[in-house]
């Protein structure tokens, strides 16, 4: 046992001095919070203050609702007139309406500009356009707005989870998204450290290291070393990357979203106010209680999560998986002599993570399914959709199935791997097939 501590120490601290693990290890977190910053950077980053010149030869665009960042103006000036002037005037925009365009024509709006104004300002106009236009005809046609707009009312739809302790929950959209990103990220780390122990194995076997190690120690106890000492540099990366990811991603939303934040407990007392108030409630306050509500409720569920538990699962799903997974990775670096030989045996250890990531998908739009339920506890996908249904909550005796069958499946794969291991490691110069693999986890001790 002392051999096999020595060669997961080995593998250890020689994988965490080098400087791509250093190098990963700090930038992680800083593309996690990176990537944060820059989702928020770029919704306000095309809002800039824009003064539209507007030039109506329908006459049905007169008073466009301005915003925060466009402001629109009526000079009376012709299109040519306000094309010749445009530079020596302070608009950064001239939206020309053709005269038809109400009548059904087909000719289009023009905008001309001197420097793009972005996808969110040409949107804003789009919609106050068409909203203007729905009523402009509908006036032409002796039909009141109001009435029509009164008709029209959206549903919003509340989802109530009612388990049989009798807690009501409510669910929003933001949990799926965790359960895909907790999914995903098993994914990666299952293909990366378990290829990762592959290359090691062929490294030590084509430069012929191995030969002397095995002098010393059982094919089986170095398989098993590699296999530890992997695992442990991928949790030590992964409890880095929360630390330094929560740090960041923490200033991140108190800089970038402190706006956001300062308003979340004022935007909760408004949607409160709603069922006390109802119909007293200015039409104004209304429509920014609406408008918040999604905010609101994502906010809400992600505080319900119980993160340590998720996280502490990860590690665990993450753990167990590797070790089903990358017994096959060791064992298939032992068969061949180069990355090239590796293409026939890959596929059949990278198709169930590929299943699973599909599965993925489908399992978090309805979590309680048949395809997450038996997914979940199948050993070659559990570590995927297992991962996926948690922030969603999973009944225990469904875990403790799921980790047991795992637990039982990576035992497996370990003892198959290390029958495949103790031959190939020293076969050298010879094309390996399946048959051959075959022989060898039929061949007695």
């Amino acid at each position: 046992m002392n051999k096999v501590f020595l060669i997961i120490w080995r593998e250890y601290f020689e994988r965490i001095r080098k400087k791509s693990f250093i190098l990963m290890s700090i930038l992680g977190p800083i593309l996690i919070a990176g990537g944060f910053a820059l989702m928020i950077w770029l919704t306000n980053a095309d809002k800039t203050n824009q003064k539209i010149q507007v030039i109506d030869a329908s006459f049905a665009f007169s008073k466009l609702p301005d915003n925060d960042f466009i402001k629109f103006y009526y000079p009376d000036v012709n299109l040519k007139e306000a094309i010749n002037q445009f530079y020596k005037t302070d608009f950064t925009c001239i939206l020309y309406v053709p005269y038809n365009i109400a009548q059904g024509g087909k000719t289009s709006v023009q905008l001309y500009y001197k420097k793009s104004p972005g996808f969110a300002t040409t949107q804003y106009m789009k919609d106050v356009m068409e909203k203007k236009l729905y009523e402009f005809k509908l006036a032409a046609n002796n039909i009141d707005p109001s009435v029509i707009k009164n008709a029209r009312q959206s549903i919003n739809f509340i989802n109530w989870e009612v388990p049989e302790t009798g807690e009501i929950s409510n669910k929003s959209d933001v949990v799926v998204y965790i359960g895909i990103a907790c999914g995903v990220l098993i994914f990666i780390f299952l293909t990366v450290y378990g290829a990762q122990v592959m290359r090691s194995v062929m490294e030590e076997k084509t430069s012929r290291i191995v030969e002397i190690i095995i002098s010393s120690v059982r094919p089986f106890q170095l398989m098993i070393g590699k296999i530890v000492g992997v695992a442990l540099v991928g949790i030590t990366q992964f409890l880095i990357w929360i630390v330094l990811s929560s740090i960041l991603t923490t200033l991140v939303t108190t800089t970038l979203l402190k706006s956001v934040t300062d308003d979340y407990n004022k935007n909760k007392q408004q949607v409160e106010t709603i069922f006390k108030q109802g119909s007293n409630l200015a039409p104004k306050d209304l429509e920014k209680i609406q408008s918040n509500e999604e905010a609101i409720k994502a906010l809400e569920a992600i505080k319900k999560i119980n993160f340590p538990i998720v996280v502490t699962f990860f590690l665990v799903y993450f753990l167990a998986g590797y070790l089903f997974y990358s017994a096959l990775f060791a064992a298939i670096g032992s068969a061949v002599d180069s990355e090239a030989d590796t293409q026939q045996f890959m596929l059949p250890v990278m198709l169930p993570l590929m299943i699973s990531y599909v599965m993925a998908i489908m399992a978090a739009q309805n979590p309680d399914g048949k395809i997450a339920f038996w997914g979940s506890l199948i050993p070659f996908s559990s570590p995927i959709l297992m991962l996926v249904r948690l922030p969603n909550g999973v009944p225990s005796w469904q875990i403790a199935v799921s980790l047991s069958l795992l637990i039982l499946g990576f035992i497996f794969t370990v003892w198959l791997a290390g029958r495949i291991y103790r031959t190939g490691i020293l076969m050298y110069g010879k094309k390996v097939t399946w048959k051959e693999i075959i022989k060898w986890v039929t061949y007695k001790a």
